[in-house]
């Protein structure tokens, strides 16, 4: 029998603003394999109070076809939409949008995606995944063409391919696929530098409800963040939702320069132009 220890260690810190019927509230967090690597709780205790003061008093905006910028924490449900939809389990059922793309481009040239179980300290890293078979890195997409399916045996079997070791096992359910450690590798450009032709945009900070349907690759998700003017991150902004189409969203994203490995899944800035934002 095979087996492998790990350790976790974590800390968050959420802050709550404002008066009234009026509060906001935002948080900070840290997630590490070892304890030494953990921030300090001062330091997210200011990070979580700034994220929630730059909340205070939001703005409704006019519904419009803009270009949207993620934060990190919230880009990275573009990886996990992607993950998703090449998940060995969907390909096999023939019920994701990207069953007939692999090999295709379906992100622009610059965009690579990387899935590594072997990351020195990831929180998703393995030596083997839950079948027992030895785990390797692999590039999902590389130069933004779809490389492979996340494959357990079974998947794997049904599509006639060979496992490449992305099975995940809970402690009551059987084995199914998906990803370790994946990641977007980080961009030329800095955040700032990403979004400075921005004439009118939208920073989306926080997120709720909604996703991506990796059946009709249809996106729609309720948002909040920081409306960006003339490059410029402005005034906060709330209840509204932003809305577009998968495979046109990955043509048109790209990274800025600030990824961090701070969970399994990890983006730095995403920029996606032409998305709806729809207001009050």
């Amino acid at each position: 029998m095979q087996h492998y220890a790990g350790s976790h260690a974590g800390l968050s810190v959420c802050v709550l603003g404002g008066k009234g019927d009026k509060m906001q509230r935002d948080y900070a967090y840290s997630s590490v394999r070892y304890l030494e690597n953990l921030r300090d709780a001062g330091e997210l205790g200011r990070e979580a109070a700034e994220r929630t003061l730059r909340r205070l008093n939001p703005q409704k905006v006019k519904t419009a076809s803009v270009p949207v910028v993620f934060d990190p924490r919230i880009g990275k449900r573009m990886v996990s939409s992607l993950c998703g939809a090449i998940s060995g389990a969907s390909i096999a059922r023939g019920t994701s949008f990207l069953k007939d793309k692999l090999g295709e481009q379906i992100f622009n040239a610059a965009i690579s995606i990387i899935d590594d179980p072997l990351r020195i300290r990831g929180l998703g890293s393995k030596p083997f995944d839950g079948e027992g078979l030895p785990t390797a890195r692999l590039e999902l997409v590389k130069d933004g063409v779809l490389q492979h399916w996340l494959l357990d045996i079974r998947s794997a079997n049904q599509l006639g391919l060979k496992s490449n070791a992305r099975a995940g096992r809970g402690l009551s359910s059987s084995p199914s696929p998906g990803s370790t450690n994946a990641y977007i590798p980080a961009g030329e450009l800095t955040p700032q530098a990403l979004m400075a032709d921005i004439a009118s945009g939208l920073y989306v900070t926080d997120a709720f409800g909604g996703g991506a349907n990796i059946v009709t690759g249809d996106f729609s998700l309720g948002v909040s963040g920081i409306w960006i003017e003339n490059g410029e991150l402005t005034h906060p902004v709330s209840e509204v939702t932003i809305a577009g189409e998968l495979l046109s969203m990955y043509q048109q994203l790209h990274a800025a320069n600030d990824l961090m490995f701070d969970s399994a899944t990890c983006v730095p800035t995403l920029r996606i132009d032409g998305m709806t934002v729809a207001g009050g």
